[in-house]
């Protein structure tokens, strides 16, 4: 569809400029009217145009709305939707009352659709990168189903659980980087500036030093000297890895890796059990069939060996098999969360069950976490320990084999 750069004089006097999609010019101009605005022009621009506008965007911050700003939407909209509003109108109060920019701009998207006989899931559809495609598919069941503000209430509760969960992993993980970082900076500070205090003084005395010494000052010197170098280094690194991960058959080694380590490969299945069962349960209680629903959940999971393994089981659905025998026989899939959903689906309540199964994941992955750090701080805070203690030993040694001397 054309897309048109129009100014308009709102019904407060002060002029807008914007874009809108519409078949013609004249559509156009009958859509501003429409919105409440007088047009003064509408003039058709081109794509590289579009682009072109695109690139004068801040350098700093994001293009794309949030994950965050999505959810916070959803419920907003799910509210005004219950309150019997139509669609059309919520939209629009949405533009009105949203304080970010980028939102805004979605939503005008999503309404000037709307208002030319687009359904909500189309319309939201053509936003690329805004919504995931599980969030368009339960949409879209919504509105088979007649129940959009059900489901949108739905997707909100389920966005704020998948994101309590994302921050409770975060929020973990925040004190171990702190004491990485700061064991790496007292270690750096230590050889380039506390070292070379010595070095001038063992110089001075003219005498071999102990291999632990010579270690610490050569280390010392080459942080001084090829910083620039180890810093390129680690980025060539980082990039090689980065590059690497990208590669599907490398990513599924190292995921099959982590997975058989103590401790950190049982958290992740258990994260990747609770997304999945969260996941899952949600589109299937919004109408979604179980095989779509489990291609739309493989996307879902982070870890390869566990998405490759709910692509066997939709293989087994098709086959005419359930759900239970091909997720028992999934490498690293919990048992617990397999039995439990067998227990659903014999008894006809498998959506429910796969809500419950989710929850207790949830808190199991909390408790695992807990245990983790519970051995990783002071195994951490012991390691940094050691290492700070090495470097002032060796300086120790070296200062009493010259006293040594002296006497």
């Amino acid at each position: 569809m054309p897309l048109f750069r129009y100014k308009a004089v709102g019904a407060d006097g002060k002029i807008a400029q914007g874009d809108l999609e519409a078949r013609s010019q004249t559509a156009a101009i009958d859509r501003l009217q429409t919105m409440g605005y007088v047009p003064i022009r509408a003039d058709e621009i081109t794509a590289a145009q579009a682009d072109k506008r695109s690139l004068r965007r801040p350098l700093f911050g994001s293009r794309q709305i949030t994950q965050s700003q999505v959810a916070v939407l959803t419920q907003e909209l799910a509210t005004l939707l219950r309150a019997k509003l139509p669609l059309d109108r919520a939209l629009e109060l949405l533009i009105e009352l949203s304080p970010n920019a980028r939102v805004q701009h979605l939503v005008t998207q999503i309404r000037e659709q709307v208002h030319d006989g687009a359904t909500l899931s189309a319309a939201m559809e053509t936003q690329k990168g805004a919504f995931s495609r599980l969030y368009l598919n339960m949409v879209r069941a919504g509105e088979a189903g007649g129940a959009v503000d059900s489901v949108l209430m739905r997707l909100a509760e389920y966005m704020e659980r998948a994101r309590e969960l994302r921050d409770t992993v975060s929020s973990a993980l925040i004190y171990p980087a702190i004491l990485l970082g700061v064991a790496g900076l007292s270690v750096v500070v230590l050889l380039i500036f506390v070292v070379p205090q010595f070095q001038q003084m063992f110089e001075d005395a003219g005498q071999a030093l102990p291999f632990a010494t010579q270690v610490v000052i050569s280390l010392g010197e080459a942080l001084r000297g090829y910083w620039w170098l180890m810093s390129g280094v680690i980025l060539a690194v980082a990039y090689y890895f980065r590059k690497q991960f990208a590669e599907p058959a490398t990513r599924y080694r190292w995921d099959n890796r982590l997975l058989g380590v103590p401790l950190l490969g049982e958290l992740i299945a258990k994260l990747e059990a609770a997304r999945f069962s969260r996941t899952l349960g949600t589109l299937m209680i919004n109408g979604v069939p179980l095989l779509t629903a489990l291609g739309i959940v493989k996307e879902t999971l982070t870890n390869q060996v566990l998405a490759q393994s709910m692509g066997n089981v939709a293989e087994s659905l098709k086959q005419g098999h359930g759900l239970t025998q091909p997720l028992m026989e999934a490498p690293y899939f919990p048992k617990l969360a397999a039995h439990m959903i067998r227990v659903g689906e014999e008894t006809g309540h498998l959506e429910e069950m796969l809500i419950q199964v989710a929850d207790v994941y949830d808190k199991e992955v909390r408790s695992s976490i807990k245990r983790l750090l519970a051995l990783l701080e002071p195994a951490l805070i012991l390691t940094l320990g050691l290492v700070i203690a090495a470097i002032i030993l060796s300086i120790l040694v070296a200062i009493l084999s010259i006293n040594e001397l002296a006497f």
